[in-house]
């Protein structure tokens, strides 16, 4: 039932500017995590829930039709704009500002794991100084910031979420990276970028939000440099995954309703995907499923047997049975005493749902968030 036909979004920078500002006013500067939360415009935040939820509400796993799901898919910009209009400060709140998984090493911390996992890619795709690069989906910029300290590249972060954008903007400042990074918005789907403009590109698990792989490989392969690399960790359902076992789809649902995300793909889709926008394939391989002594989804799971620091405790300590309980009663407690805007525990209550079911398609080798794909642009 999936689609593959795709009726891309018109942008309009200035009305999603406007809605920024009515809904997150100064927060993006003056705030994170949690605190952030509690000062949004509850009229816009009211608007947001309602924007992205009447693309889930009543029609899961069973009862959607091949309609829904292309509403959704044709909706993709603003049902993945909406999604981190809501979600972004409770991500930071509880994962800090890289918004991704990562393997682990026996004694290793968990910031210390998603820093690792970042220079694994820009090893892998051999990112040097001086380079321009492009992060593809770049969040509040956790990533760009480690992929620069790092490496010493010049990074361009392109995304959709102008709440985003001025969060990473205001990180790069802080950082002291001003000068070897900036972020502007646009739509991965219809990049605005001259071609052959940039040095290299990588995506780490941003892309799934694309209503079509081979549409934005195809985009970042016009704008990359003949020669130049391409790094993504992509956001697959594994070829063991079956849209028809009513069982595979909740948990594939799940994923969609609790991430953002309005059309997952299997493994084999995302390498044909890869080779049809015209890269030469280097390598690829789903690092979820080496032999690793502690399961990448450990955090995700409460499974507070790897903990390996105090830090470590209070992040891992908010996915545990209890650590859930006590942030629904919270929220919904701030919600109707009027402190926390309205949604607020309903989009908490939806990323605590995604979290089960990561868990869940990465212990049935139905999912994983990890696999990657180094490829290059052809010099001719």
């Amino acid at each position: 039932m999936a689609v593959t036909k795709v009726q891309l979004e018109a942008e309009d920078h200035a009305r999603d500017a406007a809605f920024k500002k009515a809904m997150h006013g100064k927060t993006a500067e003056e705030n994170a995590g949690f605190m952030a939360i509690l000062k949004k415009d509850k009229e816009a935040q009211s608007a947001a829930v309602d924007e992205y939820f009447k693309f889930w509400d009543g029609k899961g796993a069973g009862v959607e039709t091949e309609q829904d799901m292309k509403e959704r898919v044709e909706s993709y910009a603003t049902l993945t704009r909406h999604y981190y209009n809501l979600a972004t400060d409770l991500y930071e709140n509880g994962w800090g500002q890289s918004f991704h998984f990562c393997r682990f090493y026996k004694g290793e911390g968990f910031y210390q794991a998603i820093a690792r996992h970042e220079h694994y890619l820009a090893h892998m795709m051999g990112l040097k100084e001086g380079m321009t690069v492009l992060d593809v989906g770049c969040g509040v910029g956790g990533p760009a910031r480690e992929m620069t300290r790092f490496t010493g590249v010049n990074i361009v972060g392109l995304n959709n979420n102008d709440y985003q954008i001025e969060r990473a903007t205001n990180y790069a400042k802080l950082a002291g990276l001003s000068d070897k990074q900036k972020f502007v918005k646009g739509d991965f789907m219809q990049m605005s970028f001259e071609p052959n403009s940039f040095d290299a590109v990588y995506a780490i698990e941003a892309t799934v939000h694309a209503p079509s792989l081979e549409g934005v490989y195809s985009e970042i392969f016009k704008v990359l440099k003949p020669g130049g690399v391409f790094g993504v960790y992509e956001w697959l359902m594994t070829d063991d995954y079956d849209a028809s076992n009513l069982k595979h789809r909740e948990i594939c649902h799940g994923i969609e309703i609790g991430d953002g995300i309005s059309q997952m793909v299997r493994i084999s889709e995302g390498l044909r995907a890869i080779k049809a926008a015209g890269f030469e394939l280097e390598f690829h391989e789903d690092l979820a499923q080496r032999p690793d002594e502690i399961p990448w989804y450990y955090p995700l799971a409460g499974d507070l047997k790897y903990v390996r620091s105090v830090s470590d405790l209070f992040t891992v300590l908010r996915m545990t049975k209890i650590g859930r309980g006590a942030v629904h009663k919270l929220v919904g407690a701030l919600e109707m005493v009027g402190i926390a805007p309205k949604g607020t525990q309903k989009t908490a209550d939806t990323l605590a749902v995604a979290a089960d079911c990561l868990v869940a398609g990465a212990k049935e080798n139905l999912f994983t968030p990890m696999y990657m794909m180094i490829a290059r642009k052809p010099l001719a």
